[in-house]
Formats: C-alpha cells, structure tokens, sequence
C-alpha cells in the first residue's frame, strides 16, 4: 500500500533543469505543492512554467552554498506552504577540467561547496522543523560517483559526491528517532545539461543511451509513496548499457 502525497509540500533545489526539474513536475502531478529553487531565476521561472496543473510550481532564486540564502529559501518556503513536508536536493555542478592536474583549487572549492556543503546547509535549515513534526523526507541526488570513484566524474565531483552519501547516511541514522527519512539516490549516466560540461562532447547516440530526468524522478516519487515504517537508505540507478564496476 502506497501514501498519497496530495497536498505534501516540497522543496527541491536544482529545480530549475535536469533531475530537479523532472522530479518537481513528478510530484505535482502527484499533487504536491512544489517549490524549485536554483541560482538563475529567469531560468526557474521558464521551468516553473512547465507545469499548467491548478496549483502553480512556486520558485525562488537560491545559492545553496551561501548557508544565509538557503536559510532564507527555507523561511520563504515554509511561510508559503506552512511547514516542508519534504526536501529534494539536486543541485549539483561540474567542470571540464577533471584531473588533478589540470584542475585549480577553485573549482574544488566550488564543487564541493554547491554538491556537499550545499546539501548540508539544506539539511540543516529543514531539520528542526521536521524533528518539531517528529516526521520528513529528504532525498538527496548523488551520483554513481559517489560509488565508484571514477575518471568519468573526475576527482572534485568524486569527492563531493562521496561526502554527500556519508553525510545523508550519518544524519539518516542520527534521525532514527524522530522519525526522519533520508534516502541517497545514485543515478547513473542522465541526459541533463551537466552533460555540456563534460571534457568532450557527448554524441547523441551516447544520450540515447543514457537514463532520462524522469526515470531518476520517478524513483523520487516511488520512495516518497512509500508510508513512514519503509525507509530506503540508498537506492542505485543506471542505464541498461553502463556497467556498473
């Protein structure tokens, strides 16, 4: 038996494209009351947009990795909804220049301040509303990356990707007794625009190939149907055609 999620709110973070975007027009269609949230605000408004359901897809301009701007998404939000029912992290970045050696410390610093302290500073301005509620769910979007340390994703991302799983496990286990879920999903290949940033250009036979946006948000939407007792600590998925070593 699954939960209806009509009239659950969410916040989602990297809505404005990608897995985030996918995931908001999967849980409106759910009935959801849903709120995007990205750094481009032009962008999030022509997302928002898609949606033509009664209740419109809210969205505010948000730099996740300045803690003052996501505390106030956090307030807006909660203000507009009444309380966050259910937080999605996908905001995530990546560079062309992936190596060690040809990498500068800046972009470390930027990756890993959007893709894992960005995380952290979502997590940490949603929970104690839901530890108040004794009830929540946040579903972070990780990466294979965050599995299998490979050259594809390159050595910042890789990282990242990694503390986000230890930090969405550490919480989801300190969470326990208020009733707290946090799953972490790893897709695979997507078809988003992250892909233009990758080292050479991607062919379209290879994005055929590839797992699309609303593949990933429907394992979103599945999890989230799934009532309080179920918690799915981590959930992997990829295309048919990656191997997973």
């Amino acid at each position: 038996m699954t939960t209806s999620l009509q009239g659950k709110s969410v916040l989602v973070t990297g809505g404005g494209s990608g897995i985030g975007l996918a995931a908001a027009l999967a849980l409106a269609a759910e009935g959801c009351r849903v709120a995007i949230a990205g750094r481009r605000g032009e962008l999030l408004a022509q997302a928002a947009s898609q949606w033509r359901g009664a209740t419109p897809i809210l969205h505010q301009p948000c730099d996740v990795a300045d803690l003052a701007s996501v505390q106030r998404l956090v307030h807006w939000a909660s203000e507009q909804f009444g309380q966050i029912d259910m937080l999605v992290n996908a905001a995530g970045v990546n560079i062309k220049n992936r190596m060690m050696a040809n990498m500068q410390p800046e972009d470390w610093y930027r990756i890993l301040a959007i893709n894992a302290t960005g995380v952290y500073h979502t997590m940490y301005a949603v929970l104690p509303q839901m530890r108040q509620r004794r009830d929540g769910l946040i579903i972070n979007i990780s990466s294979i990356s965050g599995k299998r340390a490979a050259a594809l994703g390159g050595v910042a991302y890789n990282a990242s990707k990694f503390a986000m799983a230890a930090l969405g496990i550490s919480v989801a286990n300190e969470e326990i007794p208020h009733n707290i879920r946090i799953t972490t999903i790893y897709p695979g290949e997507v078809d988003t625009p992250i892909l233009e940033h990758r080292p050479q250009p991607v062919s379209a036979e290879r994005r055929a190939k590839m797992l699309q946006p609303e593949d990933v948000a429907a394992m979103i939407v599945a999890v989230a149907k799934l009532p309080p007792r179920a918690h799915v600590p981590e959930l992997i998925i990829k295309p048919t055609t990656q191997e997973y070593v």
